[in-house]
C-alpha cells in the first residue's frame, strides 16, 4: 500500500473532517537490504558520516539530518569518529518535495560487485486527497543512508525511508522531521532484508 492510500485510510477511520482539519502524518515506509555473510558485523566499530554530492538541500537544511543520523549510529552500536580512522562509511542522502506525484526508487546495490535486489516498490506520494474542506500541502521526504567497509567500499547495508507530513504538523520542521524519518528508518536495527515496512510516528 502507498503512502497516500495510507493517509487516506487513516483520515477514513479518524473521521474526514477531523483529517481535513488537523496535521496530517502517514506512516514512514522504509526498506532495508544487508548482506547475510556481513550481517552479525553490523552496529560495531568507528564510523565516518558523509552527504551524498548529489543532495539538493543546503549544508544548513541538511545538518539536522546528519545530526539525526549520527544518534542512530550510535545507539546501534557504532562510533562515530574521523574518516581516516573509520571502519566503516555512511552515505546519506535525503530529499525534501512537495508530494504530488507518484515517485519511484533507484535500485540497490547491496552486495559486492553489483545489486542484490531492486528498490522500487513505488513509494507513491502523491497526496491527491480530496476530503471536504480545505486540502493541506504535504511535504514529502525521502532518506537513503548506506553502510560500506572503508577498506574495500563494499555496501553492508542499505536503508530507504519515505513519508509525508501537512504544511501544518509539527513534523514539517527540519529537525523533528530528521528525527522522525532516522529513528523510524534504525528501528529494530539492521530489518529484515528486502522487507518494506510501515511505521507510525506521532505527531
Amino acid at each position: 500500500m502507498t503512502i497516500y492510500r495510507l493517509i487516506a485510510a487513516s483520515c477514513m477511520a479518524a473521521g474526514l473532517s477531523a483529517c481535513a482539519a488537523g496535521p496530517k502524518v502517514s506512516p514512514v515506509e522504509i526498506t532495508r537490504f544487508h548482506q547475510a555473510a556481513t550481517v552479525q558485523q553490523l552496529g560495531m566499530g568507528t564510523i565516518f558520516i558523509e552527504t551524498a554530492s548529489d543532495d539538493g538541500l543546503t549544508a544548513l537544511d541538511l545538518a539536522p539530518y546528519k545530526s539525526a543520523l549520527a544518534t542512530e549510529l550510535m545507539e546501534v552500536g557504532y562510533r562515530e569518529t574521523a574518516r581516516a580512522e573509520a571502519q566503516y562509511i555512511a552515505s546519506m542522502s535525503v530529499d525534501r518535495y512537495i508530494a504530488e506525484e507518484e515517485r519511484g526508487q533507484s535500485p540497490v546495490s547491496v552486495g559486492a560487485g553489483g545489486s542484490t535486489g531492486s528498490y522500487g516498490s513505488g513509494l507513491g506520494l502523491g497526496i491527491g486527497i480530496n476530503l471536504g474542506g480545505r486540502q493541506r500541502e504535504m511535504r514529502g521526504t525521502d532518506m537513503a543512508v548506506r553502510i560500506r567497509d572503508a577498506a574495500s567500499s563494499d555496501v553492508v547495508w542499505e536503508g530507504r525511508a519515505s513519508f509525508a507530513v501537512s504544511d501544518n504538523s509539527s513534523l514539517s520542521d527540519n529537525a523533528a522531521n530528521a528525527s522522525a524519518i532516522a529513528d523510524a528508518l534504525f528501528r529494530e536495527f539492521p530489518g529484515n532484508n528486502g522487507e518494506t515496512v510501515a511505521v507510525r510516528v506521532a505527531n
